[in-house]
């Protein structure tokens, strides 16, 4: 997932010794590639100190997402970032493809052409109206022969009167068939008809109606497509993870997630906006939201539980592509590729529709990726599949990560940590914590309540008689030492509680001591040693007659200390 923004003053966290230090799943590495001297480990076996220690992480605290917390700068970003968003949702940027120009527009920005064939045929025919004469049959040789000479003077005239205004302005084009322009028609006109008989004005009219020049004629045209044109539509409204994209208080989260990704670089921020929404629309992100798609993985990826800081948790299972079926039905072809990365993105986008977008609420996801039992870098077919799916969260799904945290991490992962991290940001590397297989389960109770966290990866969270809402206590059992906890009851009723040491090798009983005097202590379960191979969490129960208490014995022979985790609940015995 993508997770580039302002890089905050890094401060060491916690020393985890297993494993050497990664960065990323394996199947992260494969698009990077640098060349084959920048790891210097022979990851065919491993490293000497590899089950030793573990680096340093980072710590990372999360930026807040209240307006009134931010600094004067990124106030100023996140305004200019919401004026180019408004000044987009105006002109309808994000959903309609450009619109072209009007033809109103185009003729007044294009250079006005020369006039055309069909222009010619409709204006020759005025120039020559006004000066063609039928004779009268009636008149005498001599009669008609002075007409054709003063008409031969007025069209002298005409000429000069052409002449003299082709003296001060450039002379009009002539098409090759030597017809004139408008303009050159419109003067000859003129001149004719202002010595033609009184029996046809209205010819010369017709003549100067038909000789209105092309940019007079533009001209009307344009202030009739203004009078016409209708009123500019309202600003498109546009959805991203079902909150607008510009409304209200819960927009400026979601624009904030986009500026610390692009380290408050608006027109970058912009930018990125733009190409989400332009991919959320071609890979039919809403379509998607309603179809049933498989449900083969849900082992695989599932949500459970939330951090101390009220996180919701995703959990990655690598070691279930082990198995040969899901794998082939996962990864097999390109076909199955795509429909696993479409299965991945629906499961991300329900998870992230359930987050609160509300300034100061919880708008951020905890990874948990358990490398245990991965394929490994050596299946080609999940290296690719998550490849395309990591382009795509960190292209698309900006600051959703509140913390990556990586457990059970192999002793080859050395040489993929020192092959990425190069290519990794400061900011990236600090959301990352890393831990080897006997310090996952401390790791994660660190950052997540037992009642959150799942049995299997040390917490007492399953079905059974208790929930994630009963609190669960936390005991540090130091070593080469007893522990007692126990339950005063001064009533008749069941008592249940569940029980779970951290890697086990210690001895465990249970006891119930009346508070009479001169009772008898009952025994509820012998005190015995309990290997870390078995059961993880020990559940009892016992039925309480009279007023009294129930003792648990840990006793700690080792010389390591133990985390020691027990809830209880009473009921009535009737």
């Amino acid at each position: 997932m993508a997770d580039d923004a302002a890089k905050p003053t890094p401060a060491q966290e916690v020393v985890l010794k297993d494993v050497p230090q990664t960065e990323k799943p394996v199947a992260d590495a494969e698009p990077l590639k640098p060349a084959q001297d920048t790891a210097e480990t022979d990851v065919s076996k491993p490293a000497a100190d590899a089950d030793d220690k573990m680096p340093e992480s980072l710590s990372y605290k999360e930026e807040s997402t209240r307006v009134s917390d931010l600094s004067d700068h990124e106030k100023k970003a996140l305004q200019e970032l919401k004026q180019l968003v408004q000044d987009a949702l105006n002109k309808h940027e994000f959903s309609a493809p450009p619109n072209p120009p009007s033809p109103a527009k185009e003729e007044k920005s294009a250079p006005v052409p020369p006039q055309k064939d069909d222009d010619k045929e409709t204006e020759e025919p005025v120039q020559e109206k006004p000066a063609e004469k039928t004779e009268d049959p009636a008149k005498t040789e001599d009669q008609q022969a002075d007409e054709k000479e003063a008409a031969s003077q007025q069209e002298g005239e005409s000429t000069a009167v052409v002449e003299a205004v082709d003296d001060k302005a450039a002379a009009p084009p002539v098409d090759d068939d030597g017809a004139k322009t408008v303009e050159a028609i419109e003067e000859s006109v003129v001149a004719v008809s202002s010595s033609v008989p009184a029996e046809e004005p209205q010819a010369a009219k017709e003549s100067e109606a038909a000789a209105v020049p092309p940019p007079a004629e533009a001209e009307t045209e344009e202030t009739k497509d203004d009078n016409d044109t209708p009123p500019p539509p309202p600003p498109e409204e546009v959805f991203i993870w079902g909150i607008p994209l510009l409304a209200d208080e819960r927009s400026d989260v979601i624009l904030l997630k986009f500026l610390r990704a692009r380290d408050f670089k608006v027109k970058d921020a912009f930018t990125m906006i733009k190409n989400t929404i332009l991919w959320r629309k071609e890979f039919g992100i809403d379509k998607l939201m309603e179809e049933n798609l498989s449900d083969d993985l849900e082992k695989a990826v599932f949500m459970h539980g939330f951090d101390k800081e009220g996180h919701p948790v995703c959990y990655n299972i690598y070691g279930e592509f082990q198995n040969k079926e899901l794998y082939k039905k996962a990864f097999s072809d390109e076909g199955r590729r795509l429909n696993f990365l479409r299965w991945r993105i629906q499961f991300l986008e329900r998870s992230i529709r359930k987050l609160d977008f509300t300034p100061g609420g919880v708008s951020t996801i905890v990874q948990i990726n358990d490398l245990k039992n991965s394929p490994g870098p050596s299946k080609w077919e999940l290296r690719q599949a998550t490849k395309q799916a990591l382009h795509l969260l960190q292209d698309n799904y900006p600051e959703f990560v509140a913390k990556q945290v990586f457990i059970n991490v192999p002793w080859w992962y050395l040489a993929v940590n020192r092959m990425i991290s190069p290519f990794l940001t400061q900011r990236t590397k600090s959301k990352f914590v890393f831990a080897g297989p006997s310090k996952s389960a401390e790791t994660l109770l660190s950052y997540i309540a037992p009642e959150q966290l799942p049995v299997k990866y040390g917490g007492l969270s399953k079905d059974g008689e208790f929930g994630n809402n009963d609190a669960v206590t936390e005991v540090t059992v130091r070593p080469a030492a007893k522990h007692t906890v126990e339950f005063p009851v001064n009533e008749k009723c069941i008592l249940s509680w569940e029980l779970r040491v951290i890697g086990w090798d210690v001895s465990y009983g249970a006891e119930f001591v009346p508070a009479a005097e001169g009772s008898y202590t009952v025994i509820i379960q012998k005190a015995r040693k309990v290997a870390s191979s078995e059961e993880p969490v020990v559940c009892n129960s016992f039925e309480i007659g009279e007023p009294g208490k129930v003792v648990l014995t840990i006793d700690n022979p080792s010389s390591k200390k133990k985390k020691l985790l027990y809830r209880l609940k009473t009921k009535s015995s009737a």
